[in-house]
C-alpha cells in the first residue's frame, strides 16, 4: 500500500526512533489534524503520532467486520460500566473518528458557550468569538445540505411522520462534497465525499512539512521544567517549556510491541479523545490541582427503536442520516433516523439463533431512529495499570425518563410513518404492534436497568476553566502547571452540548493553534 510523503507506518520503521520538533501531536482525528495543519502551514516543526494505522479511501467496503477490526478501537466495542452499561465506540486510524462518525457538522449552540463562559469563566467562547472559526471551518470541510437525491427512503420516511405531527425538523448539515449516499459512513466513505480529516486536514499537514508516523501508541508525555515559570496560554508570563516531549512504541499488526519511539518537543498536543486524553494524562504523571482530571464524562446516550413495515424500505440506499427532530431539544432530546449495516443491527435486536434470522430477513423493511439525550449526570475515566482506562458512568433518574420519553415520541413517529410492528430498547420489552400497546406499556415504569444504551459522543473529561480549583484545562487548552502541554479534543468540553460535536471540537482546535502561534516566542517554536 503506497503511502503519502511525509507519513510513515509500522512498516517503515526497523529500529527504535529518536526525533525531534518544535510540536508533538498526539492523534490525527478532529482536534489533532486541525492543529498540525494549522502550526505546519504557519511553519512550525510538526510531528504527528496516531495509534491506529493508515487507511486510504480506496480501501474502505461495505464490509463492516473489516472497518471494525481495522478503524475502530477494540472493535468498537467499548463499555461505561453501570446500570446501566452505556456501549461506546471510538476510531482508531489516521482521520480518527472522523473517519467512521456520520459527517454532521453543527455549530455549538450559544446558550451552551454562554453557559460555558458564565459557569467556567471561559475567555473568548462566545457566538462571536466561535463564528469567524466556524464559518472558516464549514469553507474548508464542505459543510452543506444533503443533495436531495441522495436522501433515503427511511430518512424521509421519518421526516414526513414527524411533520405530520407538526414537529419541527431540520436537514442535516454534512461535511460533504457530493455524497453519494452509500450510507457507509461508520465503515469509511469509499468515495472520499465526507471530508474527514483523513481528506483535508492530514493531506493539509504533511503538504506543509509534518510528519506523521501511524501505528505509535503513546505511553508517556515527558514535561520539563518551565524556563520562564509562566501560566500557559492564557496568561501574561507564558513559561517555555523545557525537555517536553512523549515516549511510546510502535505497533506491530496484532497489537506486538515495536521499536521504541521518542520525540523531544517545545511543546506537546493532546488529541486523543474524551477516554485516551485523561488516560494518558494520568500515566504520565500529571496530577492538576483541581481533582477533576478524567471525571465529568457526558456521553449524550443514545437509544435505538426498530421498526417493520409491509414493504421494502432499503435505508441502506441512501445517506447515513439526512434530518434531525428538533422539536424537543427544550426537553433535551434529539431525535434522528439512522441506517444501522446488518451486523451493527444484530448486535442490537433481542433475539439469537432462528428468531434473529427471521428478524434479519426483514432488514430491507426495517427503519432504525431513537433519542439522542443531553445528559445531566456525569461518568469518570479512571486509568489502571496493566488494564488501561476504564470508563464508569450512571445515568440519573432524570435522564432515564428522558429516554423513555425520547423512545415513546419515536415510536410514535415510526408508528404514523406506517410501522406495523416495532422493538423498544428496554429488555425484555414486547413487540408493540400499535400505538394504543405502546401507550398502555408504557403506563408503567420502565426500570433503569433495562434501557439498552450506546454513545459515540463522549465529552468534558479534561474540562476548560478558567479556575484550576475547577477545571483540567484554561481557556485556550493548556494544562493547568503544566506549560507546553495542551488539550485539543471533546475532552476540553465542560459539558454535554446537545448535538453532534465534532465541529466544536475542530473549532477550538482552530482557536487554540492560533493562540500557540501569537506566543510561539516563548516557546521558541
Amino acid at each position: 500500500m503506497a503511502v503519502p510523503n511525509g507519513l510513515t507506518t509500522q512498516a517503515g520503521v526497523g529500529s527504535d526512533l529518536s526525533l525531534e520538533c518544535g510540536v508533538v501531536v498526539v492523534g490525527s482525528g478532529a482536534g489533532g489534524a486541525t492543529v498540525a495543519a494549522e502550526l505546519a502551514e504557519a511553519g512550525v516543526d510538526v510531528i504527528m503520532l496516531e495509534e491506529g494505522g493508515y487507511h486510504p479511501t480506496a480501501s474502505f467496503t461495505a464490509g463492516t467486520g473489516r472497518a471494525l477490526r481495522t478503524l475502530y478501537r477494540d472493535g468498537g466495542g467499548g463499555m461505561a460500566i453501570g446500570r446501566p452499561s452505556v456501549l461506546y465506540a471510538e476510531g482508531r486510524c489516521v482521520g480518527g473518528s472522523t473517519v467512521v462518525n456520520g459527517g454532521m457538522s453543527w455549530r455549538t449552540p450559544a446558550r451552551v458557550l454562554q453557559r460555558w463562559a458564565e459557569r467556567e469563566g471561559l475567555r473568548a467562547v462566545g457566538e462571536r468569538d466561535l463564528d469567524p472559526y466556524f464559518a472558516e471551518i464549514e469553507s474548508r470541510l464542505s459543510v452543506g445540505p444533503q443533495d436531495p437525491e441522495t436522501i433515503g427512503r427511511d430518512s424521509a420516511l421519518f421526516r414526513d411522520a414527524a411533520q405530520a405531527r407538526g414537529w419541527a425538523v431540520v436537514a442535516n448539515r454534512r461535511n460533504q462534497l457530493h455524497c453519494a449516499g452509500t450510507s457507509n459512513c461508520s465503515s469509511g466513505c469509499p468515495t472520499g465525499a465526507k471530508q474527514s480529516m483523513l481528506v483535508t486536514s492530514v493531506p493539509r499537514a504533511l503538504a506543509a512539512g509534518a510528519r506523521l508516523f501511524a501505528d505509535v501508541r503513546v505511553d508517556r508525555i515527558t514535561l520539563g521544567r518551565t524556563g520562564l515559570g509562566g501560566t500557559g496560554l492564557g496568561g501574561t508570563g507564558l513559561g517555555r517549556a523545557t525537555g517536553t516531549g512523549v515516549t511510546g512504541h510502535v505497533v506491530r499488526p496484532g497489537g506486538g510491541r515495536g521499536p521504541a519511539v521518542t520525540v523531544r518537543a517545545r511543546a506537546v498536543v493532546v488529541a486523543g479523545g474524551a477516554i485516551q486524553t485523561p488516560a494518558l494524562l494520568a500515566r504520565s504523571g500529571l496530577r492538576p490541582a483541581s481533582g477533576q482530571l478524567g471525571r465529568n464524562l457526558s456521553v449524550h446516550p443514545n437509544a435505538v427503536v426498530t421498526a417493520f413495515f409491509d414493504e421494502d424500505v432499503t435505508g441502506w440506499q441512501g445517506v447515513h442520516q439526512a434530518f434531525q427532530v428538533r422539536e424537543f431539544t427544550g426537553e433535551g432530546l434529539l431525535l434522528t433516523a439512522t441506517n444501522l449495516t446488518p451486523p451493527m443491527l444484530a448486535g442490537i435486536l433481542p433475539a439469537y439463533g432462528a428468531e434473529l434470522g427471521a428478524l434479519m430477513a426483514d432488514y430491507n423493511r426495517i427503519v432504525t431512529a431513537g433519542p439522542l439525550v443531553s445528559d445531566t449526570g456525569s461518568g469518570r475515566i479512571r486509568y489502571l495499570p496493566g488494564l488501561g482506562p476504564q470508563v464508569f458512568y450512571q445515568l440519573t433518574e432524570r435522564d432515564a425518563a428522558r429516554i423513555v420519553r425520547g423512545v415513546e415520541l419515536t415510536a410514535q413517529a415510526l408508528f404514523t410513518a406506517g410501522a406495523r410492528r416495532v422493538l423498544l430498547p428496554f429488555e425484555g420489552a414486547p413487540v408493540v404492534r400499535t400505538p394504543a400497546e405502546l401507550g398502555r406499556l408504557l403506563t408503567r415504569p420502565v426500570p433503569r436497568r433495562t434501557l439498552e444504551l450506546f454513545s459515540i459522543h463522549l465529552m468534558g473529561t479534561a474540562r476548560m476553566s478558567a479556575d484550576p480549583r475547577r477545571g483540567v484545562t484554561g481557556s485556550f487548552g493548556e494544562v493547568h502547571g503544566a506549560p507546553g502541554l495542551i488539550v485539543a479534543d471533546a475532552s476540553l468540553f465542560p459539558g454535554p452540548i446537545g448535538i453532534n460535536p465534532m465541529e466544536t471540537v475542530i473549532a477550538l482546535a482552530l482557536r487554540n493553534a492560533r493562540r500557540l502561534l501569537e506566543r510561539r516566542a516563548a516557546y521558541c517554536i
